[in-house]
């Protein structure tokens, strides 16, 4: 990401896979994201039903991610029972009407692709309800 316009104070992430997420969502390479992720595996964005597979996941960034900017703060790592990695980033997400905290929990599987990615906003109803004016 050297020299992209976009990168706003993010800090290197641990897993590489990871890193790869922000960086194309960051450039809005939406295929390349969705390549990231298991064949099977998950997009839940707040408020809406998940988004399963590469394919629905490159199309929904498409309609959706356009305009944003995310920005990954802090991180926490653990290995689940099972041996997945589950990692815990909170951040900004930034668009062209708004910038709003929040927190992304993935699941990556043995061969560090990604399970599911989870996106949890970190604000206050009054402050949601502010973005919706």
């Amino acid at each position: 990401m050297i020299g992209s316009s976009k990168k706003i104070n993010a800090i290197n992430l641990t897993e590489p896979v990871i890193q790869r997420y922000f960086e194309t969502l960051n450039q809005a390479n939406f295929p390349e994201t969705a390549k990231l992720f298991a064949i099977d595996g998950i997009l839940q964005p707040p408020f809406e039903s998940p988004i399963t597979g590469p394919e629905a996941i490159a199309n929904y960034l498409e309609q959706e991610a356009r305009e944003m900017t995310l920005s990954p703060l802090e991180e926490a790592l653990e290995t689940t029972e099972n041996g997945h990695i589950q990692a815990r980033i909170k951040g900004k997400v930034t668009t062209t009407l708004f910038t709003v905290n929040v927190a992304w929990i993935f699941i990556l599987n043995h061969q560090k692709e990604i399970i599911s990615v989870e996106v949890k906003l970190l604000a206050s109803l009054e402050e949601l309800v502010k973005l919706r004016r």
